[in-house]
């Protein structure tokens, strides 16, 4: 398959640009997010990345030559699918279930190529709205997620792809929403900021910070009250313990021993404020103790870490013992959205974080056990980057939503 690589948005005041030099030649094999091309915008020399790997199959855009954002500049064969994968079992905590390592490594890997694939995209002007991307996150709704149970129900934030891929929702019916097509989980209005489908166990995500975790104690009255052993887990981040919404829900949740587990992304910062600027205990997680509930702190990059704590506070609400707070000490690898530069993060606490990747930290327990070896983990990721692509052509061909159905899908309108 040819991928066309476009002139990502590269923030200047003028469109367009001028080539200066290629740094990969026509024929050759690149990587996904190697340095392609060097073009010279009104201010400096910004490099551009490759958005898929595979073989250089042309160049479009001669070196001299200018060109403007979202043309075409090259194309990129992209490999095709290479075959299957091996398996490994763990004893997966309070459940006693096996759960195939390979199985986590590969969600992890997809939400990291969707949310990577997404922002190209998006850069190139080819989907509408905006976007708040999870990269580094990968392990928090992975490990969380494969300690539930089909019926159990999540809910999500503004920041919720990796939620819905680790929930089991496609990337087929994530990308046609994101492209506003009628074939999207959310029926293509939605948009970025509010996936899901509730019939595969995920709310459709709420923007509002804070707004999930009071409709969470609402799930978890309704399924105590009809005797049922579901759980719902709520997804946050550390900006969310700051409004009223999360006393508020937690507490009821607390008085009423609802099944909820409250999963806390902490990943330092809320938009560009750190945590420690807003609050003085030092771990979000002891918080728990003023609503006399289990609060636990876990490595949030460490899926296997992450899937043995949720699978305890799983099993402890199934038994009535709910709710619990957990919190997943984790880092966004990319800014709080689309356009944001992460310059409030400090030099050496980004590149400590980025040394503890949650798909590598999986990598090595995989290559190290002898469960897997590098080159079946290559195959995971080409393959899925092949899917991606596919799934990208046809989201563009999707159908978008007609103006008869604009009052379709609303809770309530007016006369």
């Amino acid at each position: 398959m040819l991928h066309e690589i476009k002139l990502p948005d590269v923030g200047t005041v003028d469109p367009t640009v001028t080539v200066v030099r290629w740094l990969v030649q026509a024929g050759q094999a690149i990587e996904r997010g190697a340095p392609l091309l060097e073009v010279e915008t009104d201010k400096s020399i910004v490099t551009i990345e490759a958005t898929v790997g595979g073989i250089l199959e042309s160049i479009e855009a001669e070196e001299g030559a200018e060109a403007a954002t979202g043309q075409v500049v090259a194309r990129i064969k992209v490999a095709a699918d290479l075959g299957d994968t091996g398996t490994i079992e763990l004893r997966a905590g309070a459940r006693a279930e096996t759960i195939p390592l390979l199985d986590l490594y590969e969600r992890m890997v997809l939400i990291r190529e969707f949310e990577e694939g997404v922002k190209f995209l998006f850069l190139e002007g080819s989907m509408p709205g905006t976007i708040h991307q999870c990269q580094g996150q990968e392990a928090s709704a992975v490990g969380v997620c494969a300690a539930l149970g089909p019926d159990d129900v999540i809910t999500s934030t503004f920041r919720g792809h990796g939620h819905a891929l680790a929930r089991g929702l496609s990337i087929e019916e994530l990308l046609d929403e994101l492209f506003g097509a009628t074939t999207g989980c959310c029926r293509g209005k939605g948009g970025s900021m509010h996936v899901g489908d509730l019939d595969k166990g995920m709310l459709p995500g709420i923007a509002i910070v804070g707004g999930g975790i009071p409709l969470a104690a609402g799930m978890a009255l309704a399924i105590k009250l009809r005797k049922e052993r579901h759980v719902v887990a709520c997804f946050f981040g550390d900006g969310a313990v700051a409004e009223g919404a999360f006393h508020e829900g937690v507490n009821l949740a607390a008085i009423w021993d609802l099944p909820v587990v409250f999963v806390c992304e902490n990943n330092l910062y809320g938009a560009s404020t750190r945590v420690d600027m807003i609050m003085r205990v030092p771990r979000i997680s002891a918080r728990a103790a003023a609503y006399g509930i289990r609060g636990e702190t876990v490595d949030g990059n460490d899926v296997l870490a992450v899937l043995e704590a949720s699978n305890r506070a799983v099993a402890e609400c199934r038994q009535g013992r709910g709710p619990v707070l957990l919190e997943l000490l984790t880092y966004r690898r990319t800014g709080h959205s689309r356009r944001d530069a992460c310059h409030y993060q400090p030099e050496k606490e980004r590149a400590e974080w980025m040394a503890r990747d949650p798909i590598e930290i999986l990598a090595r327990t995989l290559i190290d056990s002898g469960a897997a070896a590098p080159e079946t983990l290559a195959v995971i990721k080409r393959r899925i980057q092949a899917q991606f692509q596919t799934a990208v052509e046809h989201a563009r061909s999707r159908p978008l939503p007609s103006l008869d159905e604009l009052a379709t899908d609303v809770y309530a309108q007016g006369e």
